[in-house]
C-alpha cells in the first residue's frame, strides 16, 4: 500500500543528516539591535533590519494610526474593493523616492519576481540572468517558457556576448536580470554597464535590488541612484522587508510598466492587498529617510568600522561592497561551530552553507545595523577573534 506522506518524513532526515536543514529560532519582542533568541539576550548581527526602521517611533506611530482609521485588514484584493487611498499614497511616495514615473506595491518583494518576471517575457523571448541571482529571481524566471541564458557572476564581457547570441537567434525581447546587491557576498552589480550594453541592443533591464533599497545611493535610494541612472532601468524591484523595516514589494519604472503590472501579475490580482497598517508604516519608513539622512551615515560607518576590523583580524570577507559582510570559514561545519561559539558568547550570527553558497564558501554572513554601538560592535569583534582561532579560521 502506498504511503502518500512517507517522503515528508524521509526528505527532512536526509536534511538533516547532511547538515543542511533550517533549524528556526525564537525572536522574543522586536526585531532590535540587542535581541532576545531563544531565551537568550544576543547582539543581533543577521538581521535584514539595517537602519532600524522597525522600531522608529513615525512608523509604529503610522501603522498604530491607519490601524484605527483603516481597520486591520483591506478587505478584498486591489481590483476588487482592496485599493485603499492608503496604497495609492505609499505607490506615490515610493515613485517621489525612487524618482521614477511610478511604482506598483506588491504584498512581498518574492510575489514581485515570481508574478511580473513570467509576464515580461514569453516564448519566443530570451532572459539572460547572473549566475548568482537570488532564489526569488530564479522561481519567476521558471515560470516562463523564455530561452535562459546565464553568464558568470558580474562578468560584463560575458554579458555582452551572450546578448549578441540572444539578438542573433532573433529573440524577440531579451531581458536582462540581476540582483542588485547580492545577498550573499555583498557586492553589487554593474547597473551602469548593464544599463549601456541593454540599450545598445534594444533589452529590457530589471534589477532586484532588495538589499539595495535604504543601505547604497543618496539617502539610501538604491541601485539607480548609486550609478546616477534613476529612470533609465526598466524595472527596478525591491523590498520593503529589509531596510525599510517593514514588509512588501514594489516594482518601480514607467507608468506603462505599472499598469502593465497590475493588470498582468497574478501575484498582484489574486492575493488580498496588504493591511493598513502595513501600508502606512511603509510609507512613513520611506518618509524618515527623505527627511533623516543620519540612518544611512551611521549604518555606513558602523560597515566601515567592522568590515576593516574583521579583515584586521585575518578573516576574508570576499567581495563586499556593502552593509552585508561575509566573515569565511571555508567549510560547513567550520560555519556552523563559529555560530554556535559566537551564540554562546551572545552574539547572533548564523551559518550560511552548502547549498545556499558553494561547498567550500560557507561563511557567517554578518549585516551591519544603524542600531549597534561602537561597543557592541568591539564585543563582536572579540568573539569572532576568540572562536575564529579556536577553530583555526583565522
Amino acid at each position: 500500500m502506498r504511503n502518500p506522506t512517507a517522503f515528508l518524513k524521509k526528505e527532512y532526515k536526509e536534511l538533516k543528516d547532511k547538515g543542511i536543514d533550517w533549524e528556526l529560532w525564537v525572536l522574543i519582542g522586536a526585531s532590535k539591535s540587542h535581541c532576545n533568541i531563544g531565551g537568550k539576550k544576543v547582539i543581533m548581527l543577521c538581521s535584514n533590519n539595517y537602519l532600524n526602521l522597525s522600531n522608529h517611533p513615525k512608523v509604529i506611530e503610522a501603522a498604530i494610526n491607519a490601524l484605527k482609521t483603516h481597520g486591520a485588514g483591506s478587505g478584498s484584493v486591489r481590483a476588487i474593493a482592496g485599493s485603499m487611498d492608503l496604497h495609492f499614497e505609499l505607490e506615490k511616495t515610493i515613485a517621489r523616492f525612487k524618482r521614477t514615473e511610478a511604482a506598483l506595491y506588491y504584498q512581498t518583494g518574492f510575489a514581485v519576481n515570481a508574478g511580473l518576471i513570467p509576464q515580461l517575457i514569453g516564448k519566443e523571448d530570451a532572459v539572460i540572468s547572473d549566475e548568482l541571482n537570488h532564489g526569488s529571481i530564479i522561481d519567476g524566471v521558471r515560470l516562463t517558457r523564455t530561452e535562459r541564458y546565464v553568464y558568470a557572476h558580474n562578468d560584463m564581457g560575458e554579458l555582452e556576448k551572450v546578448i549578441k547570441e540572444a539578438d542573433s537567434k532573433g529573440a524577440r525581447r531579451i531581458l536582462v536580470i540581476t540582483d542588485g546587491v547580492f545577498s550573499m557576498d555583498g557586492d553589487i552589480a554593474h547597473a551602469d554597464v548593464i544599463v549601456k550594453l541593454a540599450a545598445e541592443y534594444g533589452a529590457m533591464t530589471y534589477i532586484d535590488d532588495a538589499h539595495g533599497e535604504g543601505t547604497i545611493g543618496p539617502d539610501g535610494r538604491g541601485i539607480g541612484a548609486h550609478f546616477g541612472i534613476e529612470g533609465k532601468i526598466d524595472v527596478e524591484m525591491g523590498t520593503f522587508s529589509k531596510a525599510y523595516g517593514v514588509v512588501g514589494g514594489l516594482a518601480a519604472g514607467s507608468k506603462d510598466l505599472v499598469r502593465f503590472a497590475f493588470n498582468k501579475s497574478r501575484t498582484w490580482l489574486l492575493s488580498g492587498s496588504a493591511p493598513p497598517p502595513t501600508v502606512a508604516a511603509c510609507k512613513a519608513a520611506l518618509e524618515v529617510l527623505e527627511t533623516e539622512p543620519e540612518h544611512v551615515l551611521k549604518l555606513w560607518e558602523n560597515t566601515n568600522y567592522f568590515k576593516k576590523e574583521l579583515i584586521s583580524l585575518g578573516f576574508d570577507t570576499g567581495n563586499s561592497q556593502t552593509p552585508i559582510i561575509p566573515a569565511m570559514c571555508g567549510e560547513s561545519h567550520k560555519a556552523r561551530a563559529l555560530s554556535k561559539r559566537l551564540y554562546n558568547m551572545g552574539i547572533f550570527a548564523l551559518p550560511i552553507v552548502f547549498p545556499m553558497v558553494a561547498r567550500d564558501k560557507a561563511r557567517i554572513r554578518c549585516q551591519m545595523n544603524t542600531g549597534l554601538t561602537r561597543e557592541d560592535l568591539d564585543t563582536a569583534l572579540n568573539a569572532f577573534e576568540k572562536g575564529g582561532k579556536e577553530l583555526g579560521i583565522i
